[in-house]
């Protein structure tokens, strides 16, 4: 197996999720109203974060960061960590919003308005960081292929969102051409397609009678460390691969019991996920990994 993959790291609070804030079922309509309305600790992330920066160290690992650009304010200092350890800064938004309905997969913005609202976002974490940001993930991994020629016409190289599996389509494609490998989406589209300027770095998934979703995050709280491992495994004969988690999955803090219709959605998270993501980490240590920045094909 010759293949690399990549280790990714969403930077996000809890606030952040759909069932709080940014979504149409939302308790809060954004993030901004959230902070003119909520006046209890909103940090959650701050702590977590400082764990998994010891635990890349560790491994010797460096990571792709997709930091929503809102934290640079909120959280004095805590991307400039992150790129001090030598980690690659990406975009995952300026305030985590969803961009296609959840359910219908339409527009929730104009294409005008996503093209402002993430350059600016882009422009706020180049400050930071110092480096251009080249990478961007979907809030939510909601993604349309609309999207994707946004992010060209601004200067994105690269986009990781997509996810295919047999449970949930989180796009406005059916990705019926597209596995767990980096591809030239279509024009307008999420499909496979011709050699363009920017580039598509999907998710893992196991497949056996159905494809699973394997790459991380909740399915790593979920469902556990060897269905994750064996859809990395499975995926890296394919060839390039993702593996993504949040500070948040680590985090053994209580977080304030708002949001709607995901009642049960941190109820795994803490030491636990910790253990598990060094399990993965321990098993591919000899599996080259990269920062997505530097996949050969960018």
């Amino acid at each position: 197996m010759n293949s690399s993959f990549s280790i990714t790291v969403d930077l996000e609070d809890w606030y952040h999720i759909p069932s709080v804030c940014g979504s149409p079922f939302a308790v809060y309509r954004s993030v901004d109203e959230f902070f003119e309305k909520w006046d209890d600790k909103y940090d959650f992330l701050t702590e977590p974060t400082k764990t998994v920066l010891d635990l890349l160290d560790e491994f010797k690992v460096t990571a792709t960061f997709f930091a929503v650009a809102d934290i640079v304010e909120n959280y004095p200092g805590l991307i400039e960590s992150v790129v001090e350890r030598g980690h690659e800064l990406a975009c995952h938004g300026l305030h985590h919003t969803c961009k296609i309905d959840p359910e219908t997969k339409k527009q929730l913005i104009s294409n005008e308005k996503f093209e402002q609202r993430t350059l600016l976002a882009k422009r706020i974490l180049e400050k930071v960081g110092g480096d251009k940001i080249v990478g961007y993930r979907a809030p939510n991994s909601l993604v349309g292929g609309w999207m994707l020629d946004s992010l060209e016409r601004i200067g994105f190289k690269y986009d990781s969102s997509v996810s295919v599996n047999s449970l949930y389509n989180k796009t406005d494609s059916s990705l019926s051409t597209v596995s767990t490998t980096p591809y030239f989406p279509i024009e307008s589209g999420l499909e496979v397609g011709d050699n363009r300027n920017l580039v598509e770095f999907p998710w893992a998934y196991y497949h056996n009678l159905l494809k699973i979703p394997a790459s991380g995050g909740p399915i790593l709280r979920f469902f556990g460390a060897s269905l994750v491992l064996n859809g990395l495994l499975q995926s890296l004969r394919r060839g390039h691969t993702v593996f993504y988690f949040h500070p948040l999955d680590i985090s053994c803090a209580k977080f304030p019991s708002i949001g709607n219709n995901r009642p049960f959605y941190w109820s795994l998270k803490g030491k636990l996920v910790e253990q598990r993501i060094r399990y993965i980490l321990k098993k591919l240590e000899d599996i080259d990994k990269i920062c997505l920045r530097d996949y050969q094909g960018l």
